[in-house]
């Protein structure tokens, strides 16, 4: 037996799903930072000094990547949740129990945890409604152009960044929280599979 059938097939999902989350994320990261430093208009708004630049690809194409990558975030936390269902509803129904019957049922690390989890599905929450927002919006408008719901455009934008911004910041201190397990399971995972060499002894027949 080699060292990825040794990890339960629960666990490996589970790996595989939080893999595609965390690449989805990084992948909108990355493509956030580009709109972040080049933000629409130029230097009739006197915002964007780097005006009329492209890095690597067009502004078109970041466009398409941060909506995708976006879309395959929202995607891959949906099945984080699905899967991991029953630790949510356990922990919910614990952390009532731990504030208003003051049972005292959570650790403080579980708290911790819980807190953390909580900061990232807010910001999570946040972000994704937002962008939903921009990506419903007439196509090809700048921001200030959108439709007004609820707030306007450039809320929803400082909505859309700073929930990021909460939600990265929770994701790195998660993953730092369950590093062990992250580097165990992928190490078995990873690690090259190595094939059991089998001797087989001569038989002697007899006639």
């Amino acid at each position: 037996m080699n060292d990825f059938s040794i990890v339960k097939k629960q666990v490996r999902r589970n790996w595989q799903v939080d893999l595609g989350l965390f690449l989805a994320a990084l992948g909108v990261s990355l493509t956030g930072v580009y709109f972040l430093i080049l933000p629409v208009g130029g230097y009739q708004g006197g915002r964007n000094p780097f005006y009329g630049i492209t890095f690597l690809f067009e502004r078109e194409t970041w466009d398409l990547l941060h909506t995708w990558t976006g879309v395959a975030m929202i995607a891959a936390a949906f099945i984080h949740l699905v899967l991991h269902w029953s630790w949510i509803s356990g922990s919910a129904k614990r952390v009532s129990s731990d504030v208003f019957r003051r049972s005292k049922q959570l650790s403080l690390k579980s708290r911790i945890n819980i807190a953390v989890d909580l900061i990232v599905a807010i910001g999570f929450f946040l972000t994704a409604l937002s962008g939903v927002y921009f990506l419903l919006g007439p196509a090809g408008f700048p921001s200030r152009s959108f439709p007004q719901f609820i707030f306007n455009a450039q809320t929803w934008d400082l909505i859309h960044t700073w929930g990021f911004v909460a939600m990265a910041a929770g994701v790195m201190v998660h993953i730092a929280l369950h590093w062990n397990w992250i580097a165990s399971v992928s190490g078995r995972l990873l690690k090259p599979s190595r094939k059991i060499k089998t001797q087989t002894a001569p038989v002697e027949v007899r006639i």
